[in-house]
């Protein structure tokens, strides 16, 4: 099994993974890091800053200079990664070849499905920011083509996700649209018809009803449909939780939440 404890010396000086804006300490924390977060291994951590971390903070002199070769060679991710779980004795060797399983499928896949995927992943985390970064590049290299309008509409629906997730709802809706332009699913005029009343005005709700030639009886259906979510138990006891607690205190917690993910 794994390591769940550090066994291995800490640093004084941890190494800081910007994609997630996390300090690490150990090697064990690095593998930790490595292991649950396949799709996010690029050059943005395979590079000479970590070599020199594992270095000159952990004593790891064997393992820079293997690493060291590697990053030269400019081979696959796993002859970069899999030699740091070995030395620190992190996996099995069925989980060792789950892993490499999993990194032989990511690299198989285009630079446009990676980037997705990573996109993907960092808006499960509620990295908002950074995940609408990973998005907009796909887009800026859009080859329909290649991909398809299904690929791309998956691209602008999560874009969207991560927009509402930093409360910048205008961009969300927009992204919504250009999504159901693309692939006209009940599901994602839902998400837009749903985000419109959170920055529109009754009127202005209205007129874009009107623009769009919207089904109304649909539309009424959506608006139920919402209605009826914030009378779900799980949301009252959310809200009850939420009453208790200390306003200062719960908005302090919000602000926290948004700024972690609104930051690149």
């Amino acid at each position: 099994m794994g390591y769940d404890l550090c066994l291995l010396p800490q640093a004084k000086k941890p190494y800081f993974i910007e994609l997630i804006r996390t300090n690490i300490y150990s090697l064990e924390e690095l593998c930790f890091y490595l292991y649950n977060n396949a799709c996010l291994i690029d050059e943005s951590l395979m590079n000479e800053r970590l070599l020199d971390w594992l270095r000159d903070e952990l004593g790891l002199v064997r393992l820079y200079r293997q690493l060291y070769e590697q990053l030269e060679k400019k081979e696959s991710v796993g002859f970069f990664v899999l030699p740091i779980f070995r030395e620190a004795g992190y996996l099995t060797h069925q989980q060792m070849r789950e892993y490499q399983d999993q990194l032989s499928r990511l690299e198989g896949q285009t630079a446009d499905v990676r980037q997705k995927l990573r996109g993907d992943y960092l808006v499960r985390e509620r990295m908002y920011a950074r995940a609408a970064w990973e998005y907009r590049q796909v887009l800026k290299r859009r080859n329909i083509s290649r991909y398809g309008v299904q690929f791309y509409a998956g691209v602008w629906n999560n874009l969207g996700a991560a927009y509402a997730g930093m409360f910048q709802f205008a961009q969300a809706s927009e992204c919504f649209w250009e999504a159901y332009s693309l692939v006209k699913t009940k599901e994602t005029f839902r998400k837009y018809i749903s985000t419109l009343p959170l920055f529109m005005s009754a009127e202005e709700y209205r007129k874009r009803l009107e623009e769009i030639h919207a089904d109304m009886q649909l539309v009424q259906t959506i608006q139920e449909y919402n209605a009826n979510l914030c009378k779900h138990q799980p949301y009252l006891d959310a809200i009850g939780r939420l009453r208790r607690r200390d306003r200062a205190e719960v908005a302090k917690e919000l602000r926290e939440e948004y700024l972690k993910g609104s930051k690149v």
